[in-house]
C-alpha cells in the first residue's frame, strides 16, 4: 500500500469538504479502496498506485473548480468524479468515466467559461459525431444532451466545419393558440426556443451572436419551418424531438443535404403532444438504430448535471433508476 500527501492550501478546507462533510463522503464512496485521512488543510490517501493516480486527478480538478469559480457544490463533485453509485442498464465503464471528465474543452465560451463533456455519455455525444452523421441523444431532463449538442455545432462553425448552425424545436406548447398571443410570428415562438438562445449565450459574445442570427449564420426556426428545404453544410439540432409526430420527425430527417450534421435530442418521458397523437421518436429510435451513420446513445441518471435534488426528483417520479 503506497501514499500520497495533498494540501489544501490555496482554498478553504471547510468548502472543500462541504456541509457537514458531504463532499468528504461523496469523493470517499467514489475511491472504496482507498483510506482518506483528512487534518486541516492535509489530506493523507493510501492505497494501489493506480487509484492513487486516478485520484489526485480528481481533486486537482476540484481545487481548480474551487479556485476558479468560489464555489464547489455536490453536483459539482459528482460530475467532476464520474463515478456511479449504482448499477443500470446503460452502466458505463469506470475508466470511461474518467475520461469524460478529463477530456477535452469542446469549446471555450463567454467570460472564460470552459465547455467541456462533464459526464461518460456526453462525452460518447462528442466522439460520435466525428464518427457519424446523425446523433439521437435520448434522455431525462438535466442530463446536458441539448446543451452539449449546441456546444458541438458551435465548435463546428468556429472551426469552419459548416457555414451555418440551424436549431430548431416544435412548438407544441403553442399548439393552436399562437395566435391568440401577442406579437408577431417570432415573438409568438421565441418563448418556446429559449433554451436554445440560453445555451448559445453562454458560447458566443453577445455582439457577435446578435450578427449570426442577423445574417443567419445561426438560425432559430419552429419545426414547422424546416419543410420543403434542403439543409447543407450546417449542423442542425432538432431539440424535444418527443414531441414530433412521425410525419414531422420523417421530414425533418429527409431534409439533410450531402455536407451537413443532425443531432436529434428527446426526452421520451415528457411529450407534450395530445393524447391520441404518438409520438414519432419512439418509430424512429426503432427503425434507424441500425443503420450505418446513425448513432443512438441513451443518456442517463449518472449524466444529470443540474442541481442533485434533480436526480432525486426523476428518481421519485421514476423517469430514471
Amino acid at each position: 500500500m503506497n501514499e500520497i500527501k495533498l494540501t489544501l492550501e490555496s482554498v478553504d478546507p471547510a468548502q472543500f469538504w462541504g456541509t457537514n462533510n458531504e463532499h468528504y463522503e461523496l469523493i470517499k464512496n467514489a475511491f472504496p479502496k482507498l483510506k482518506l485521512v483528512a487534518r486541516g488543510t492535509g489530506l493523507k490517501v493510501l492505497g494501489d498506485d493506480k487509484e492513487l493516480v486516478i485520484f489526485e486527478d480528481k481533486f486537482n480538478q476540484l481545487v481548480a473548480h474551487l479556485e476558479e469559480f468560489r464555489s464547489l457544490t455536490p453536483s459539482d463533485v459528482e460530475s467532476t468524479l464520474g463515478f456511479s453509485k449504482s448499477a443500470n442498464a446503460h452502466e458505463v465503464p469506470a475508466a470511461e468515466k474518467f475520461h469524460a471528465a478529463t477530456g477535452e474543452v469542446i469549446v471555450y465560451g463567454n467570460s472564460g467559461l470552459l465547455i467541456r463533456a462533464r459526464t461518460a455519455n456526453q462525452r460518447r455525444m462528442v466522439d460520435s459525431i466525428v464518427k457519424n452523421d446523425i446523433l439521437f441523444a435520448i434522455g431525462p431532463a438535466g442530463t446536458g444532451k441539448t446543451y452539449t449538442a449546441v456546444a458541438l455545432a458551435v465548435r463546428a462553425l468556429k472551426n469552419k466545419e459548416v457555414k451555418r448552425i440551424i436549431l430548431t424545436r416544435p412548438a407544441v406548447e403553442a399548439g393552436e393558440n399562437l395566435g391568440f398571443l401577442p406579437g408577431d410570428l417570432k415573438e409568438k415562438v421565441d418563448p418556446y426556443l429559449r433554451p436554445l438562445y440560453d445555451a448559445l449565450d453562454d458560447m458566443i459574445p453577445a455582439e457577435k451572436l446578435k450578427l449570426y442570427l442577423e445574417n443567419r449564420t445561426i438560425e432559430i426556426a419552429p419545426l414547422a419551418f424546416m419543410r420543403g428545404r434542403t439543409l447543407d453544410n450546417c449542423f442542425v439540432i432538432l431539440d424535444e424531438a418527443q414531441n414530433s409526430t412521425d410525419l414531422q420527425l420523417k421530414m425533418f430527417l429527409t431534409r439533410m443535404g450531402p455536407t451537413a450534421k443532425f443531432i436529434v435530442t428527446g426526452d421520451v418521458t415528457q411529450i407534450d403532444l395530445p393524447k391520441k397523437q404518438m409520438s414519432g421518436l419512439f418509430n424512429a429510435l426503432r427503425i434507424l438504430g441500425e443503420i450505418p451513420g446513425i448513432e443512438i446513445i441513451y443518456l442517463t441518471g449518472d449524466d444529470v448535471v443540474r442541481h442533485k435534488l434533480v436526480k432525486r426528483i426523476l428518481k421519485a417520479y421514476g423517469d430514471i433508476q
